[in-house]
């Protein structure tokens, strides 16, 4: 028991006729052995995620970095192990929970512990990065590599190229020993050393992999599909009983990973994302009747639109999936353009790429979507549809336009990381090391209010984060801005 809030940690639990640990919820068969770290909260109230973290084993070995958290206890800058992070952060919503103390939900905090399950000189590391770029990839790769080496003494690691290609052996992708003097100046660079790839591969082959390779911790670094792949490599490797820990750093450009505060890149990717604002803005200003639209990634959720938008106030609009938008009618978004040019002179349209999806789907019936290698329907093209529907308008009025369309994406995802994002890629690379060594899997690693965290995998991807049309940040961008609630 936690000594000061009596969460139950550590404990072995009962196993059910069933065959899982008693108690637990949604984590899928159980294996003999297995730890569940629960609050006792968690599982007895239905609307609450399963925040459970699973564990491989007891801890028995003493960690080499026992002695920098020996005498530390929870504070304003520091969480205890034994302790929690709650999930609420306001008076009334933990009020509205309507249960003790004790019972709040909660997530278990990330850091070193005094006790680890792997013995370091005995283990083998494989790091994989999936998916789309994005600012960090480096960074992260170099932070786990020295975080392992330096303070753990674990000498075996190996870098699998081109995402989970790399672990097929059909591909014969050859394998890379990751050492310090390797990763010690790629922070300084955008991309990823290890290639990447998207699309599913067979967990079944790719712990084939790790066994023969005797790799008893993968890193996983990816987004929503490489999480669920990763999660598919922990289901795999629990069934076999093999000991893999499998942990994930979240990468989503977009934001969207739900139970964390920020990705990392994302300060990075909208401070990029704000000079092809500002450079619309000025095309749209030197020109009789400028407009500039730009177009920026943004699949579900519209957070880099905004959070780019309002780092210089320069747009005079902002579409986002989350806010439906149309063309005509007094209130819709042509006519308050139309007006904007009139009083301006100019106007600048931000827009991510998922935005107006239901218009482009109305005009482009019957024509097939398509979709990517992993899985998700290709969108259709709203930076053309708006570029078209402003052009024939403003010449439908008799009224000269002069419209610059601009769509950075690739040039904002391969760029390095920025300071803060380097700092937040190290601080997350040495959660995701210390939470490995401790045995735990099927999680990833991440910042909640402020506190770093650990997260099961299936929270991870049980939805989208979006921009909440009634929050502070749509708010925000609607006083920058100075257009309506909604175009109607």
């Amino acid at each position: 028991m936690c000594r000061k809030f009596g969460w139950r940690t550590g404990c072995f639990v009962g196993r059910s006729a069933a065959g899982k640990p008693a108690g637990a919820r949604g984590l899928g068969p159980g294996v003999a052995g297995d730890v569940l770290l629960v609050a006792e909260g968690v599982l007895l109230m239905d609307d609450v995620p399963d925040a459970s973290v699973r564990v491989l084993g007891p801890c028995r070995i003493a960690s080499p970095l026992a002695p920098l958290i020996d005498d530390k206890r929870t504070t304003q800058h520091y969480v205890d192990e034994d302790d929690r992070v709650l999930l609420d952060d306001t008076l009334s919503m933990v009020t509205q929970r309507d249960v003790s103390l004790d019972s709040l939900p909660g997530f278990e905090p990330a850091g070193p512990r005094r006790k680890i399950f792997f013995d370091p000189s005995k283990t083998r590391v494989g790091i994989v990065t999936c998916g789309g770029l994005c600012p960090g990839l480096n960074d992260v790769i170099r932070g786990l590599v020295l975080e392992l080496t330096s303070h753990y003494g674990v000498t075996r690691i190996f870098g699998f190229r081109n995402g989970y290609q790399g672990f097929i052996a059909r591909y014969a992708h050859s394998v890379l020993d990751l050492t310090p003097d390797l990763v010690s100046t790629i922070n300084e660079n955008g991309g990823t050393i290890l290639g990447t790839s998207r699309g599913q591969q067979d967990p079944e082959e790719i712990v084939d992999c790790l066994e023969r390779m005797s790799i008893t911790i993968l890193f996983v670094v990816g987004g929503d599909g490489s999480l669920r792949g990763a999660l598919e490599i922990g289901r795999v490797a629990r069934e076999r009983g093999d000991k893999i820990a499998v942990v994930g750093v979240p990468k989503t450009i977009d934001n969207d990973v739900p139970y964390i505060d920020q990705s990392f890149g994302f300060q990075t990717a909208f401070s990029k994302a704000s000079e092809s604002i500002r450079a619309a803005h000025v095309e749209a200003m030197s020109s009789p009747n400028g407009i500039g639209v730009v177009k920026l990634m943004g699949r579900h959720s519209g957070f880099l639109a905004c959070y780019a938008s309002l780092a210089n106030s320069d747009a005079d609009v902002v579409l986002v999936p989350e806010v439906p938008f149309t063309f005509e009618g007094g209130g819709g978004l042509l006519r308050f353009l139309h007006r904007r040019v009139e009083e301006r002179g100019h106007a600048v349209v931000v827009v991510a790429e998922g935005a107006g999806q239901d218009l482009l789907a109305r005009e482009e019936a019957g024509t097939p979507q398509g979709s990517d290698a992993s899985g998700n329907v290709k969108l259709r093209d709203v930076g053309k549809l708006l570029t078209r529907r402003i052009t024939d308008h403003f010449t439908a009025a008799n009224m000269e336009v002069n419209l610059k369309y601009i769509d950075p994406s690739y040039v904002i995802r391969s760029v390095p990381a920025n300071p803060y994002d380097s700092v937040y890629c190290i601080r997350l690379s040495h959660a995701a090391v210390h939470a490995a060594m401790s045995g735990r899997t099927e999680v990833i690693v991440g910042r909640w209010r402020r506190r770093f965290v650990h997260v099961p995998i299936t929270m991870a991807i049980s939805h989208r984060s979006q921009v909440d049309p009634a929050g502070d940040l749509w708010l925000s961008v609607l006083e920058a801005t100075g257009q309506p609630v909604q175009f109607r």
